[in-house]
């Protein structure tokens, strides 16, 4: 089910299942996506491939390269920015650097019962929304329906890792230092220079951070700049001289230092095992 607006906005709700999974590869780069796994599947993110189980929500941009390897049965919600842009309306939604923007790692959100019957219900309202005539009230009732999903699976993330257990403006500055990494990874390296962006301290960002229990915001650089050049070095035909400059090194061997350090591989050993399908995901899967 496609609804296409007077300008070019696009919203795609789909049943996935063996006959269509391709749809989940099909995405441009001004696209977001979910993906609700109803039945155990396995997909290729980013060269890796992941298996997951029913009923978790795997949040994607456009800038995600996705294979499917076998998807029994899934749901697929993907919006454009005219249609919705989730940046212009964080106010309201409050995704940015959770959901979309922000993270080095995939977000995946673990439905428990009660989420998975919140969601089972407002998919249903979309979907025979969907399928009415459009109308000029239409666009705006599926912006609603889409807004409150994201709503939805930003509280549902936000609990699964802690971040509403944070007060509000430690949980705000994680959210914005994760976005501002995703807009200046390529030639901003040092957590100073976010600092300087959000005019705090380094310290005070490493204390939110220390909230979480996990990654620090060092780790959050270098992973985000560690996936891009997997990206990079997978997905298309640059040097690697080429990608160190596009990823803001000043030379090839210090690209290939930072990379083989957070990698445990050279750049031109990655591209060879990834074309041979000997990249490994951290569980063990290969692809």
């Amino acid at each position: 089910m496609i609804f296409a607006g007077p300008t070019h906005e696009h919203l795609q709700l789909e049943l996935i299942s063996t006959s269509n999974s391709n749809l989940v590869e099909e995405q441009d780069k001004s696209e977001l996506a979910f993906i609700w796994i109803l039945e155990k599947a396995e997909l290729i993110i980013d060269g890796v491939q992941k298996s997951f189980e029913k009923d978790q929500v795997i949040c994607l941009t456009g800038f995600h390269e996705v294979k499917e390897v076998e998807i029994p049965e899934a749901r697929l919600i993907k919006f454009n920015r005219p249609f919705f842009c989730v940046l212009d309306h964080d106010s309201e939604v409050g995704c940015k650097g959770i959901l979309f923007y922000g993270s080095s790692t995939l977000p995946v959100i673990n439905l428990d019962e009660a989420a998975k019957a919140k969601l089972e219900a407002l998919w249903n309202v979309f979907s025979m929304e969907m399928k009415e005539a459009q109308d000029t009230l239409q666009l705006e009732m599926l912006q609603m329906l889409l807004k409150r999903f994201l709503i939805l699976c930003t509280r549902f993330y936000s609990s699964q890792i802690d971040l509403d257990q944070m007060d509000s403006q430690k949980s705000n500055l994680v959210r914005e230092y994760n976005f501002l990494v995703e807009m200046h990874f390529r030639e901003k390296h040092q957590v100073a220079d976010y600092a300087d962006l959000l005019f705090k301290s380094p310290k005070t960002i490493s204390n939110a951070f220390s909230k979480l229990g996990e990654k620090s915001p060092l780790s959050y650089i270098h992973d985000r700049i560690t996936l891009e050049a997997r990206r990079l070095l997978g997905y298309t035909d640059k040097s690697v001289k080429e990608i160190g400059y596009e990823l803001g090194f000043e030379d090839i061997q210090s690209f290939s230092r930072f990379f083989k350090k957070n990698d445990g591989c050279s750049p031109s050993d990655y591209r060879e095992n990834f074309n041979l399908g000997k990249i490994d995901n951290p569980q063990g899967n290969r692809v």
